[in-house]
């Protein structure tokens, strides 16, 4: 279910958005697309839905991804989990302020580059950790690529 989560979020649902819209809208600017659903799904579904996880079942986080068996750890994963619900939210809402797109994709970029720097740094991660690192660094480049776009174009 993690593995088909990551997938779903990271890349099925903000392609198949972007293709979608496209093609109702056959005129609309695919950095704009990208940037709408990339942070929609990307960042405000997948880390809202991470925030209520962490928030309601902390031991998952700790033991699944960081293999921390001490209850004294869920309460730095509750906390982890506002973070994630706040950034969530803030993504989210950006599908109805499209001038909160761009903001959200610099934040979220960087949390993901910080969170997947972080795996990185972790020379003995689980399969689990491996995918967490992977998808936070691959989603990391495509809010980077897509803020760098989107600055240079003015928006």
């Amino acid at each position: 279910m993690y593995y088909a989560t990551i997938i779903l979020f990271m890349a099925v649902l903000p392609l198949a958005s972007i293709l979608i819209e496209h093609f109702l809208a056959p005129g609309a600017d695919l950095l704009i697309l990208a940037g709408r659903w990339f942070v929609f799904w990307a960042a405000g579904i997948r880390l809202f839905l991470a925030g209520v996880r962490q928030v309601a079942n902390p031991a998952f986080t700790a033991k699944t991804i960081f293999e921390i068996e001490d209850p004294g750890a869920r309460k730095i994963v509750i906390e982890l989990g506002f973070a994630n619900l706040s950034l969530g939210l803030l993504s989210i809402a950006s599908i109805v302020r499209p001038d909160w797109v761009l903001p959200a994709a610099i934040m979220a970029g960087l949390y993901y580059g910080l969170a997947g720097g972080r795996h990185l740094l972790h020379s003995h991660r689980n399969r689990i950790e491996n995918w967490a690192t992977a998808s936070d660094v691959l989603i990391c480049l495509v809010f980077l690529a897509y803020a760098l776009a989107a600055l240079l174009r003015g928006f």
